[in-house]
């Protein structure tokens, strides 16, 4: 094994909360008074529907504008708030130092994945490859995003690890070909388990012990 592909939220960082703040103030400036809960169904579904899906449930359409005034704000308090799980530089570099070819593949928009990176200690330097959500047209539990990954790091699918922490990504990474290492910041053991991760871990940094 030889690549490892790590996704980015709720694996390296929590930026949920944040976005949902950013997105929040940013709404309120095209007249949408939203709040937390408008923001759950559309969890997972890509920047544009986060933020156009709670606007259209305030029957305001979408404009890409909103999503840039997100960014803008977010761009301010990201690098302050958003939350590190404890290890996450320190597992990245390490798999470089041993010899892994290593890429984050993030389905979220790469000007949000920069600032995730920043906040987490990280520049693009410190990877093989990086891969958003900018990069695809399908988003999980489409492998798009890890087979590019792997066309990107040059190493087979049969070769390297995923991590993912979310049911959906689990599916990406096995109908990508690879082994789906879990962690539980998002759903619990036995239903990581049974999406078919080869490993279950509940703190990133035990990835080091057993990889």
């Amino acid at each position: 094994m030889k690549g490892i592909l790590f996704d980015m939220d709720g694996v390296l960082v929590d930026s949920e909360p944040v976005i949902t703040e950013a997105a929040i103030k940013a709404l309120k400036t095209f007249g949408v008074n939203a709040v937390k809960e408008d923001f759950k169904p559309f969890t997972g579904m890509g920047e544009e529907r986060f933020i156009g899906g709670p606007a259209s449930i305030h029957g305001v359409p979408f404009v890409p504008d909103m999503m840039e005034k997100a960014y803008d704000i977010y761009d301010i308090i990201g690098p302050k708030k958003v939350k590190v799980y404890d290890g996450a530089a320190e597992v990245v570099r390490e798999f470089r130092r041993r010899g892994y070819r290593v890429a984050v593949c993030s389905s979220s928009h790469r000007r949000k994945v920069l600032v995730n990176l920043k906040a987490a200690g990280l520049k693009e330097s410190d990877l093989d490859a990086l891969i958003t959500g900018s990069d695809v047209v399908n988003k999980k539990p489409d492998p798009e995003i890890f087979l590019k990954g792997l066309q990107a790091i040059g190493v087979p699918a049969a070769g390297t690890f995923v991590v993912e922490d979310a049911l959906s990504g689990v599916a990406a990474a096995l109908a990508a070909g690879c082994r789906c290492v879990a962690v539980t910041t998002s759903f619990p053991s036995d239903k990581l388990r049974s999406a078919g991760a080869y490993i279950v871990l509940d703190k990133l940094k035990d990835i080091l012990k057993v990889i």
